[in-house]
């Protein structure tokens, strides 16, 4: 008798996790607290909260067999549009001619892989919200939408149910279990910029825009019907541009005026968006230990992170690849070893990405204006082009490698140090295209880090 396999949580992780555990031959439920939005979603809505898949993102597809499925619904990104507050922009690339991310809507991807979760014969169970755990049993209760309570027993049980994890609210009160969460000071509200009247876009769709302003930003991401997906970061409080001090539409059009001018005069519907669209808040959570009893933590239910590096899901798409992995190495019928092995490589990859999405929302909000980043970039750009093995950035080891982020970590943070001196030159900006770039390399050899 096959051994049955539960997820919990039908999102983006759970449902190219389901992909992987079918082509294992495997039996898989997928319980799901929302109802099915493929059958209430107002069709041709082409907005939602936008996701920018990269290399491990797109690695974890292609084994999984569903890359070229995926494809038509993206749209790439090759570099970062930066808006100054007098309304220029400036084009950033994140990495070679080649190199970029692809922006796509989580609706529409959450469609393609619950869809191909199906065909491949995974049952999906929606309407089911958890009301209780029992780790020991691996048995969990759930509330249907009528009411009725219904109880379930699992072989395997993966939480994959996101930032507030049912599965990890069980590990916190039944195990000797560490969890940290912290909410930071920003919040966000999902905006948007619709197509022309004439069917086009209204800004260049090959970059990922930024409007960087120190404390607070806006973002905007490319959509196939033309519009862009906007997000408002702000603090929640304490400052004078702040959720706190936003009282009514003049408010919100002031700051809009004041602060994103250029898109402001794109955005006719603004006002509709703030009012209807929920302000929420953004949460980073680490804990150990993952598995217990055959039950297993991963994606945001083990480590959910702020979304400034743009990790978040490719991050748990990693997940699931290096889990698949596992299966294939030591089989289905050593679940124990399998989940033991997953969260001691894992772990410290995932802390490491944490910490580096956390530190990059400084240099998205603020440092990405700053004409000695700039500078700063271009030599490094430039050692990655006369040394592209020695010197790679750390946003390129990040993005557009499947190096371990735990190591990409250790080697930004020595790279840093040695950039640190470099910048200490007064005549840096003026002489940065004509630097000792074999003696800068020379710093990294010498230490021993690549």
């Amino acid at each position: 008798m096959k051994e049955k396999i539960d997820l919990l949580g039908a999102g983006l992780i759970g449902s190219l996790l389901a992909i992987y555990l079918k082509k294992r031959g495997l039996d898989v439920n997928i319980y799901e607290k929302r109802q099915d939005w493929r059958k209430v979603q107002k069709k041709g809505e082409g907005r939602s909260i936008n996701m920018a898949l990269s290399d491990r993102g797109w690695q974890a597809l292609e084994k999984a067999g569903i890359k070229d499925k995926v494809l038509p619904f993206t749209l790439p990104m090759s570099g970062r549009r930066i808006h100054d507050e007098h309304g220029s922009t400036y084009f950033q690339p994140y990495g070679k001619e080649n190199q970029a991310i692809y922006s796509i809507s989580r609706n529409a991807f959450n469609e393609i892989l619950l869809d191909e979760a199906e065909a491949l014969g995974a049952n999906i169970h929606f309407n089911h919200k958890v009301e209780q755990v029992n780790v020991s049993k691996r048995e969990v209760e759930f509330c249907l939408e009528n009411g009725e309570e219904k109880r379930m027993t699992s072989d395997v049980l993966i939480g994959s149910d996101g930032s507030f994890s049912a599965l990890r609210n069980a590990f916190q009160s039944q195990l000797r279990f560490n969890f940290y969460q912290k909410f930071i000071s920003h919040g966000y509200k999902e905006l948007h910029i619709p197509a022309t009247p004439a069917g086009e876009f209204a800004m260049d769709p090959k970059a990922l825009h930024i409007w960087p302003r120190g404390k607070f930003m806006l973002i905007a991401l490319p959509n196939l019907d033309k519009s862009f997906t906007c997000t408002l970061f702000l603090p929640f409080e304490g400052y004078k541009v702040s959720f706190e001090n936003i009282y009514d539409d003049q408010d919100v059009v002031q700051i809009f005026k004041t602060y994103f001018n250029d898109a402001f005069d794109l955005m006719p519907n603004l006002l509709a968006d703030f009012k209807n669209n929920p302000t929420s808040a953004l949460i980073n959570t680490e804990c150990y230990p993952w598995t217990e009893n055959n039950a297993l933590l991963i994606g945001d239910a083990a480590h959910a992170m702020v979304p400034f590096y743009g990790q978040g899901m490719n991050c748990g798409f990693e997940d699931c690849f290096i889990l698949d992995n596992l299966i294939e190495k030591y089989g289905t019928s050593s679940w124990d070893l399998v989940f033991e092995k997953f969260q001691k490589n894992r772990k410290p990859d995932t802390d490491a990405i944490c910490q580096l999405a956390m530190d990059n929302f400084v240099e998205m909000s603020d440092n990405v204006a700053d004409p000695n980043f700039l500078i700063r970039k271009k030599i490094e750009a430039k050692l990655h082009e006369l040394y592209p093995n020695e010197w790679q950035p750390l946003y390129t080891m990040v993005t557009f490698s499947d190096i371990p982020y735990s190591e990409a970590y250790a080697i930004g943070k020595l790279q840093a140090k040695i950039m640190d001196e470099v910048m200490k030159d007064p005549n840096v900006t003026k002489n940065w295209n004509n630097l000792d770039y074999e003696a800068i390399l020379a710093k990294v050899e010498t230490s021993g880090a690549v």
